[in-house]
């Protein structure tokens, strides 16, 4: 599994990076993974105001519909228009070209309750470790 080192992972499977006062936010490879293949992405508008842990959209799997959750409040400022036509983008590229929203962070000090990779990678372990009854 794939968990790029210079981004910063929630419990709920999303990443984020951070440059200045801008966060990128997309859904991990695990996440993309345990989803399978994205058919329908819903985006919210941008300028909306969201604080830590809301839902900010949904994506619809051949599985299930899940929901997208932000890890940091902040004020939409982009949105990734192209997995509208393309959602399969999550699955092929979910660390690149199947970024979700981009927010204007509100609280920088949110990003010290999410994980390093070191940190994801141990929680995806005993996540996807059979339960032991």
């Amino acid at each position: 599994m794939n968990i790029p080192k210079k981004l910063l992972y929630s419990k709920e499977h999303e990443w984020l990076s951070r440059e200045n006062d801008i966060v990128t936010i997309g859904i991990t490879d695990f996440a993309q993974h345990e989803l399978g293949d994205v058919v329908f992405v819903e985006l919210p508008e941008i300028g909306r105001s969201l604080s830590a842990e809301d839902t900010f959209g949904s994506l619809e799997s051949v599985k299930a519909v899940s929901e997208a959750f932000t890890p940091v409040a902040g004020a939409v400022t982009e949105v990734n228009e192209a997995l509208l036509d393309a959602p399969d983008k999550i699955n092929e590229d979910p660390y690149g070209e199947g970024w979700i929203i981009r927010l204007r962070l509100q609280d920088p000090s949110q990003l010290d309750g999410l994980m390093s990779p070191d940190q994801y990678s141990k929680y995806t372990q005993e996540e996807s470790s059979p339960d032991q009854a």
